[in-house]
């Protein structure tokens, strides 16, 4: 996966974070928020619990649903992760921020092995203390569970920082 220049640049790119610094905080961004649209143009954005593995965005859900019938109609999807924020006054209302935004195709996760692996490290990443369950859980739901992957076509990432002191 390499930095791709989309058409719309980032503006502030005194704000722009380095390719390690993006992937790091996707790695360990708490939520996401995936981007579709539907047959009828109106964009749907929904929370997610994710995990990045294998050059993917991976995320678990229901066998039907708002954002499988989007993907159905347009794979295309952006996924957004906001990591650290703190509202703060200097001189001005503002915030220090940092943010990933990833664009790409997702996929249903075919493979049965790719997807019981992405749903084992969804549970390393969000109960780390239940491994021990985490085998039988999903074998038990696995029918009735479908695991998509995002590509990592683009991904940009920026940030607002306190000032050094002078």
């Amino acid at each position: 996966m390499g930095r791709v220049e989309t058409d719309r640049p980032i503006r502030r790119k005194d704000r722009v974070i380095t390719e390690e610094e993006t992937l790091e905080l996707l790695e360990r961004g708490v939520y996401g928020v995936l981007a579709t649209v539907g047959q009828d143009g109106q964009p749907y954005g929904v929370p997610l619990s994710y995990t990045v593995w294998n050059g993917s965005i991976y995320f678990h859900c229901a066998l039907t649903g708002h954002k499988l019938d989007n993907l159905a109609f347009c794979p295309r999807a952006s996924f957004t992760v906001v990591g650290k924020v703190q509202a703060v006054y200097e001189k001005d209302f503002s915030t220090y921020y940092e943010s990933a935004v990833v664009f790409g195709v997702a996929s249903k996760v075919e493979d049965k092995e790719e997807a019981v692996e992405a749903l084992r490290r969804l549970a390393e990443k969000y109960l780390p203390e239940h491994m021990d369950k985490a085998d039988g859980d999903i074998a038990r739901s696995f029918s009735r569970t479908a695991v998509y992957k995002i590509s990592m076509d683009q991904v940009t990432g920026k940030s607002k920082k306190p000032r050094p002191a002078r």
